[in-house]
């Protein structure tokens, strides 16, 4: 049968429209990683030089308000920059391993993201922490339990260690030193006490002056378990979304209030991260959630559980709660 002339020369009612490209993905940009890097390792470089003097002049790393920013200090002995070198190794090797456990789950679930991004900063202990960036979805939970957990536990295998080589590096003194500030310490630390205090006979439940790799091992265990806080985008929100997107929404919401109570009677701190909660960014982007949680992954969850518990401690600094300033503040204010 012939094809009707009309039919045969009409133009097609719908054009096949090419696929628009997708854009090539960015490289990333080794001479900033590079760059953070160095101006990291030259601001914990400066922070760990006044803790090591102060430890060997028998004092406290934070003994005096010139001990919070040391800078002009610092210009005045850089020949003796070296001696910082300690702290700021075992805090970046910390800080670095830790970020590098999320890279390489990230590469083993073909999940693109950055190399790790350091952060410099004027504070205790020189840095703001590290970051990696994500450059496309997790779209599995399993994925995304690994890629929350490999980086604490990572970084807690590398604390551990350099905190028992801290504690071995400091020594008991006959009187309490001289504190600024005084930090508590997590459990991990009492229990390191505990097994060195038995074959080494070293008596460390006294009084004890700080190292300044035992510092910055505590500063890295501090960092541990504020990431593994079960909120957010946290590592702990992570994991704990992997597990169940319903319960990480309702105990986000009851870390909020956790955090603004301990801000009030522990450590104001805590009043900063409930505010970082807040923020639009911090809300949970979706992800699959399929039944396919195999059980090695799985066990994951509970081993970052007891790292948590081994790491946290709700007063890290002694005496700062939001109602312990004010009260402290109120007793130097002169009479009227």
């Amino acid at each position: 049968m012939a094809t009707p002339a009309l039919l045969r020369e009409s133009p097609p009612l719908l054009t096949a429209v090419p696929p628009r490209p997708k854009p090539a993905p960015r490289p990333d940009r080794y001479w900033l990683h590079a760059l953070l890097f160095v101006v990291t390792l030259l601001s914990t470089t400066v922070v760990g030089m006044r803790y090591a003097d102060n430890f060997n002049h028998g004092l406290f790393p934070l003994t005096s308000d010139a001990d919070i920013f040391p800078y002009s200090w610092v210009f005045a002995n850089l020949r003796h920059l070296a001696i910082g070198l300690p702290f700021a190794c075992t805090l970046l090797g910390i800080l670095l391993t830790h970020e590098f456990g999320h890279y390489f789950a990230c590469r083993y679930y073909r999940v693109r993201a950055t190399l790790p991004y350091m952060l410099p900063a004027p504070s205790l202990s020189g840095t703001a922490g590290a970051v990696i960036r994500l450059k496309s979805r997790v779209k599995a939970r399993a994925a995304l339990l690994m890629i929350g957990a490999m980086g604490p536990i990572a970084g807690f295998a590398v604390a551990l260690g350099t905190t028992t080589i801290g504690l071995m590096l400091s020594h008991p003194v006959s009187a309490e030193p001289v504190k600024l500030v005084g930090f508590s310490t997590p459990l991990l630390i009492d229990l390191l006490l505990g097994v060195l205090n038995g074959p080494l006979h070293r008596h460390l439940n006294g009084p004890l002056l700080w190292h300044p790799v035992l510092v910055a091992s505590w500063i890295g265990l501090l960092i541990t378990s504020l990431n593994l806080i079960p909120a957010g985008q946290l590592d702990g929100g992570h994991i704990l979304y992997s597990l169940s997107p319903r319960v990480h929404r309702t105990v986000t919401n009851v870390m909020l209030v956790v955090l603004v109570v301990c801000g009030l009677f522990c450590w104001m701190g805590w009043l900063l991260w409930a505010g970082l909660l807040l923020l639009p960014g911090m809300r949970h982007p979706r992800v699959p959630v399929d039944n396919t949680l195999p059980r090695p992954v799985a066990m994951l969850a509970p081993v970052t559980l007891v790292i948590f518990i081994l790491c946290a401690t709700p007063t890290p600094f002694k005496n700062t709660s939001l109602l312990h300033v004010i009260e402290k503040v109120r007793l130097h204010q002169p009479p009227r």
